[in-house]
């Protein structure tokens, strides 16, 4: 059959057929029929049937005479039947139809009940390069769909500048309702927070708790005793998990010490316990330190809680603090181990008394060779402990666990720490090059170029030594290695950097 033939059967079936067998000529026609037939399809947009409206609405869009179909798309997209606004509205962002009766069309389907049809809005508006709505298109983000509010916040922050919309932002963040106040308060700028600040604090107690956290997040920055006071009076009344943590959270930044009450009251809550221990820490007054105390010996608090009160000791650095958390290194929880290695950590950062540094690095060492679970989480504590050296040296030799060989290479580097013995370290980082663990050459490559550029000795079996990191510089399957390998060859040919 001809297209010709095609076009006449479409024309007769588009007449006289049955339900399905019209909406298939209005398809057919839209495939083989040329522009001037756009005119029969507009003819039958008022189809009883939804399915030949729907056909019709397609087939317009496929054959691309824009001003035919102009009038009947822009009336399709208010038809009764949500398939038929669908296809409508995606047909006239196809033929890319403007004007102001088309914007409207948009701006209804903003409100639309099917989200399909809320995306083709939120579409054809940006394509038409306008809001339409402003307060539709403000209310989507708070949409339930992902889709539909992900394009609304898009679109209303490419649009901040527009005045409808700014004007709709500002309402919707002063007197919105749950995530589309919560979302406008997050587009709005920084400096917008003071002028809003009567709602804000008003705020704090709103239904929403995505609101009440988007308020805390804005007014954790104000300085304000009028504002502190707010959350802390927030904070005494929450009962919602995530609430309490972000202004646990915020409080124990600012060193607010009200929090301690509030705080120990949430400890035994599997959610909020680790940010009530934060908070404590961050304070680090006597009074929350011996609340995290008592809270890393409660067997009762879930492990997590736990941790975070060890790490919280570790960061509030009080005189007793090494000496609480070096035997958690062998409790029997994992949890607690981790949380006291970071608040060892802590108090490693920000400078340990004399008498603390041997006994910190001969625990966090065995520490390192004897929890698998932790091995770089520890690496990382001893950074920077000279006096772990020794130590390490013995652990890089004789431990089996490719991990922590790899972690004591690491902590050998002359880039972490050095002592009168560091000299004497290349001969250990030339024998690991040859390491069948990839982890373990990356990291004495590493140390080894570190340890050439520092030292600026020449190695004894120079020629050896070039020729194993020429293989590894080519042939290694590690980047990193083979990065490190010609960063060594670099500094013996005198182009690395050496001692200054």
């Amino acid at each position: 059959m001809g297209s010709e033939q095609q076009i006449a059967f479409f024309l007769r079936e588009l007449k006289d057929g049955d339900t399905w067998r019209r909406a298939a000529a209005a398809k057919g026609l839209s495939r083989v029929g040329r522009h001037e037939h756009a005119a029969v399809l507009v003819a039958a947009a008022d189809d009883g049937a939804p399915e030949v409206r729907e056909a019709v609405a397609t087939g317009l869009g496929r054959l691309a005479v824009a001003e035919v179909g102009r009038a009947v798309l822009t009336a399709l997209m208010r038809d009764e039947d949500p398939w038929v606004r669908r296809r409508a509205s995606r047909a006239a962002i196809l033929l890319g139809l403007d004007g102001p009766e088309v914007v409207d069309a948009f701006s209804r389907l903003l409100g639309d009940p099917d989200h399909h049809l809320r995306i083709n809005a939120l579409d054809g508006l940006e394509a038409l390069g306008v809001p339409g709505d402003a307060r539709q298109l403000v209310a989507l983000l708070g949409d339930p769909e992902g889709a539909v509010w992900g394009r609304a916040r898009g679109r209303v922050y490419g649009l901040r500048d527009d005045p409808a919309v700014h004007a709709e932002l500002v309402r919707a963040a002063e007197r919105g309702e749950g995530a589309t106040r919560a979302q406008a308060l997050g587009l709005l700028p920084g400096e917008w927070t003071e002028r809003l600040i009567d709602s804000l604090v008003t705020g704090l107690r709103d239904d929403s708790a995505r609101v009440r956290i988007a308020v805390a997040r804005r007014l954790l920055d104000v300085e304000a005793a009028r504002t502190r006071d707010a959350l802390v009076e927030a904070l005494e009344a929450e009962r919602d998990a995530q609430v309490a943590s972000w202004l646990l959270d915020g409080l124990g930044r600012r060193g607010e010490e009200r929090v301690l009450e509030p705080a120990t009251r949430w400890l035994d809550d599997a959610v909020v316990g680790p940010s009530a221990a934060d908070a404590l820490g961050a304070v680090g007054t006597w009074a929350t330190v011996r609340v995290l105390r008592t809270a890393v010996a409660d067997s009762s608090l879930p492990g997590r809680t736990r941790a975070a009160a060890a790490k919280a000791i570790g960061r509030a650095g009080r005189w007793d603090a090494v000496w609480l958390l070096l035997p958690l290194l062998d409790h029997g929880d994992g949890d607690v181990r981790a949380g006291a290695v970071d608040g060892l950590d802590a108090l490693v950062e920000n400078g340990l008394r004399p008498w603390e540094r041997r006994p910190v690095a001969r625990a966090l060492v065995a520490h390192l060779a004897a929890d698998p679970n932790t091995t770089w989480r520890t690496h990382n504590a001893l950074i920077g402990l000279a006096e772990a050296l020794p130590l390490l040296r013995r652990t890089a030799e004789r431990t089996p666990s490719p991990a922590v060989r790899a972690a004591a290479l690491s902590l050998l580097d002359t880039d972490n720490a050095m002592d009168e013995d560091t000299e004497r370290d290349l001969p250990r980082f030339a024998r690991a090059l040859d390491d069948p663990d990839e982890t373990v050459r990356e990291h004495a490559a590493e140390s080894l170029a570190h340890w050439l550029a520092a030292t600026g000795q020449r190695p004894r079996d120079e020629e050896r030594l070039r020729a194993r990191l020429t293989a590894l510089a080519s042939k290694d399957p590690g980047a990193a290695t083979r990065a490190s390998a010609e960063e060594a060859l670099r500094v013996l040919d005198g182009d690395g950097h050496g001692p200054s």
